[in-house]
């Protein structure tokens, strides 16, 4: 009984809080009873809604403040992230991720992995392209301007003959410093030699295709040597190397060209043997083993930067017998240098 009474107590206290009986009724409806519990309901859910509303607008608020400043400092068109990403065989868009958030990924890659799948350019097309380039945008400057037309980038160096037979009598002294100094301002001097040659044609030959293809020459050679010439200015060739190419500018001054031409192969491909099963077995050491040595080795093999150094010095090599030219028995195709 007492538990009937306590819950009876309550139920009328329940009334009275939600004053849903008026003062001079006795009786009140459950439907009202029912409606002042859902308002109730209503008022306090709204409340928690409305506090993680004003939370959400807060956090939307700090990453429209932090985006802004951070895409100003990398942004792309979302075009071009799609293209970039392809190349890479990435995906354009990870799930939930923004245009800013791919543009930041692709970045990433790019910095982590600069050159995945893209395989080997085509250099030559790529001197092609810039030759034709430089072609139309001096039309469009100057109209009816003839000089400087097609005409390649050329560096003057200073060499006179004096100074060429003192190279010879200096080169291969035992100073690597002072014969590094030599074999640079050689290759120099020839590079020069040649790109004034080719702005000494008439502009009707440099429009052709033969003329566009000897400036795009030069341009690719001028890319090729620039390795070489930074390493043998700041005198940090590496020794294998500078002891060829003592060889072949020294054979080159000389006006031999068939002894720079053999000193060039040996460089470029070498004439290392091959061994063939265990060289090193014991205490004695194998014959012809001392002959396995870096002199030998095929530097045209090592990497992408000396074969194409060493493509471009070729290059040099055949237009210095033509800017100096010698006794036909020393000299290389010589029907085809005339």
């Amino acid at each position: 009984m007492d538990f009937l009474k306590a819950e009876i107590e309550r139920k009328k206290r329940q009334l009275e809080s939600s004053q849903v009986m008026a003062p001079n009724k006795k009786f009140f409806k459950r439907g009202d009873l029912a409606k002042k519990q859902e308002e109730e309901y209503w008022r306090k859910h709204n409340r928690w809604k409305e506090d993680k509303k004003e939370d959400d607008q807060c956090e939307s608020s700090k990453k429209t403040e932090e985006e802004p400043e951070s895409s100003q400092k990398y942004t792309l068109p979302r075009k071009e992230v799609i293209q970039r990403l392809r190349e890479r065989v990435e995906p354009i868009r990870l799930f939930s991720e923004t245009d800013y958030e791919a543009c930041q990924r692709l970045r990433k890659l790019e910095i982590l992995e600069p050159e995945i799948n893209r395989g080997f350019k085509n250099d030559m097309k790529t001197a092609m392209d810039a030759v034709d380039q430089e072609y139309l945008d001096e039309i469009v400057k100057s109209q009816g301007v003839e000089h400087g037309a097609n005409d390649v980038k050329v560096v003057e160096v200073v060499t006179t003959e004096d100074d060429l037979k003192q190279m010879t009598e200096e080169l291969g002294q035992g100073d690597d410093d002072r014969n590094q100094e030599i074999i640079l301002q050689f290759l120099k001097h020839i590079l020069f030699l040649w790109g004034r040659d080719l702005n000494s044609r008439p502009v009707e030959e440099k429009r052709t295709m033969k003329g566009k293809l000897a400036s795009a020459t030069h341009s690719q050679t001028v890319t090729y040597m620039r390795t070489l010439f930074r390493d043998l200015k700041h005198k940090k060739c590496q020794s294998d190397i500078l002891e060829c190419l003592i060889e072949i500018v020294k054979h080159l001054l000389d006006k031999n060209y068939l002894r720079a031409n053999d000193a060039y192969y040996e460089m470029a491909i070498g004439n290392a043997p091959w061994p063939v099963g265990v060289t090193m077995v014991g205490i004695h050491a194998r014959t012809g083993r001392e002959k396995i040595y870096a002199k030998n080795v095929a530097h045209v093999l090592n990497d992408e930067i000396q074969r194409k150094y060493i493509q471009g010095l070729k290059r040099l090599m055949t237009h210095c017998q033509r800017f100096f030219p010698t006794d036909p028995s020393r000299m290389v195709n010589y029907e085809a240098v005339k």
